[in-house]
């Protein structure tokens, strides 16, 4: 016997979307009757769609988009619940960036000199490093810096491995105007192999030898690696320095010690920090 339909009305009831909900899912794809009169276009929906309108019904309370819920729900379930879990997290690392801009901007509003960065030293021994230097804006940085720094660290296998952190150097500013250049490096193991990989691949990467030096940092999550609020962290260190009676020696630098893709927004995961002497 066949399952009897339920109507528009009906199904609105049982699901707790409006009719109009229910004429845009359907128009998107998301959620389509069963059958339309041909005569009057009145919907009909069969009761085992009650589940996809209310799964729908929850992720639009995620704020997710039509699109994605589309494609969450084309998926098998394991793959659903990643894709879904996958957007929340990216919600909650953006949460968290604006978090700290709003800070930022409270600190800068009210025209206060933050506070909330802790000051360390360190000393970093002689390194060899393979780069790539590029001129950019600031919007185009975030890609640039992963996509090189993974470039190198690939090139890294033939020059004895990674010895070290990643760092990024700025040679100049950065920013919606201005266009650095910044420097992507990676430090190596090998450095008469890292010569003849730079000799053999000029176009590509540079070869340098960071002499020994200290760092004067701070320490920052991955909710604080954003623009703009990052700028009062290189602020913050080089106000410090100056206080110190410290001098500046080189590029102000972005040095990454975790693992940049498996951190969450409130792990610490890089040093906005100054060479000094």
């Amino acid at each position: 016997m066949d399952t009897p339909l339920l109507s528009i009305g009906a199904f609105a009831r049982r699901t707790r979307l409006s009719p109009k909900a229910l004429r845009l899912y359907d128009r998107l794809g998301l959620l389509a009757p069963d059958h339309v009169d041909e005569t009057t276009g009145y919907r009909w929906y069969r009761a085992d769609q009650v589940e996809r309108a209310r799964l729908v019904a929850l992720l639009r309370r995620l704020d997710m988009p039509l699109a994605r819920i589309g494609r969450v729900l084309d998926l098998p379930g394991e793959r659903a619940a990643h894709e879904a879990a996958d957007y929340w997290a990216a919600v909650e690392e953006r949460i968290a960036r604006q978090r700290a801009l709003a800070v930022h901007l409270r600190d800068r509003l009210a025209g206060r000199r933050t506070e909330m960065y802790e000051m360390t030293m360190a000393e970093v021994g002689e390194q060899t490093v393979l780069t790539e230097r590029h001129h950019l804006l600031v919007d185009d940085l975030p890609a640039w810096i992963g996509a090189a720094l993974g470039r190198l660290e690939t090139a890294a296998a033939a020059c004895g491995g990674v010895a070290g952190p990643p760092f990024v150097l700025y040679h100049s500013e950065v920013s919606e105007e201005s266009d650095g250049p910044a420097e992507a490096c990676v430090p190596v193991a090998d450095r008469a192999a890292a010569e003849k990989y730079a000799a053999e691949h000029g176009r590509e990467v540079t070869l340098r030898h960071e002499p020994a030096q200290r760092l004067a940092y701070t320490r920052l999550t991955k909710a604080q690696v954003a623009f703009p609020q990052i700028a009062s962290a290189f602020d913050a260190v080089e106000r410090w320095t100056a206080e110190e009676g410290l001098t500046v020696t080189g590029p102000c630098r972005e040095v990454y010690f975790a693992d940049w893709c498996a951190a969450g927004p409130e792990d610490e995961v890089c040093d906005v920090a100054f060479p000094v002497r």
